[in-house]
């Protein structure tokens, strides 16, 4: 079985759930120094790999990976049907919101009017403005979405916030908030049926481990 972990932000969040499940060996996919993707783990019949958070998902529901965790931003992004998110790690919690220029006027927009947004979340950003009778216009970026509304690239962004600092430090204050965002551990539903067990298992360690870092 393969346990696909995020990199980055969530990776050192979620590190003390890890440890507590007792499955890290060495060499440690915590350790982000090493370049090394795949890792053994104290089960033998389980390894770990770790990649791009925006890519975990992909790697669960294509069956790269029997079980992983992820963002339930990039859950709604995707939407897909070959996943079931058993559990909530409460873990990484940000939100996904809309930001702007203060005086870029926004909230002015009128129903049925185009605007354009800088994100990497195409998919929620047009329902959002969709639910609002606003065509958005998407400029898909992958980073530095702040820059947008500066060099007239975009009216707005959507992005992910957590204390705000990067949206102020480039002039962007939060407009609305679209949905709060935490990590989820997720399964491929066909791992589920084939190896109920051991993915059982897998779910009721993490269980235990988030248990205990609330104590």
């Amino acid at each position: 079985m393969i346990l696909a972990l995020p990199k980055g932000r969530i990776l050192k969040a979620l590190t003390p759930v890890l440890e507590a499940t007792g499955l890290l060996s060495q060499p440690s996919p915590i350790d982000e120094k090493t370049r090394a993707l795949r890792f053994p783990s104290t089960e033998s019949q389980l390894d770990i790999v770790r990649v791009r958070s925006f890519d975990v998902a992909t790697f669960v529901a294509f069956g790269g990976a029997d079980i992983g965790i992820c963002g339930s931003d990039v859950l709604t992004e995707f939407d897909y049907p070959e996943i079931y998110a058993p559990l909530d790690l409460e873990i990484g919690q940000c939100r996904i919101s809309v930001a702007r220029h203060p005086r870029a006027g926004l909230r002015d927009e009128a129903p049925s009017s185009k605007i354009r947004i800088a994100t990497k979340y195409p998919v929620t950003a047009r329902a959002h403005f969709a639910s609002r009778g606003i065509n958005a216009e998407i400029v898909h970026l992958h980073g530095a979405m702040e820059l947008a509304p500066s060099l007239k690239m975009a009216h707005a962004i959507v992005d992910l916030v957590d204390t705000g600092t990067t949206l102020k430090a480039n002039g962007l204050e939060e407009t609305d908030v679209i949905a709060h965002v935490s990590s989820r551990l997720i399964v491929n539903r066909i791992a589920m049926k084939t190896r109920p067990q051991a993915v059982s298992d897998l779910i009721d360690r993490f269980r235990k481990g988030l248990r205990s870092q609330k104590k």
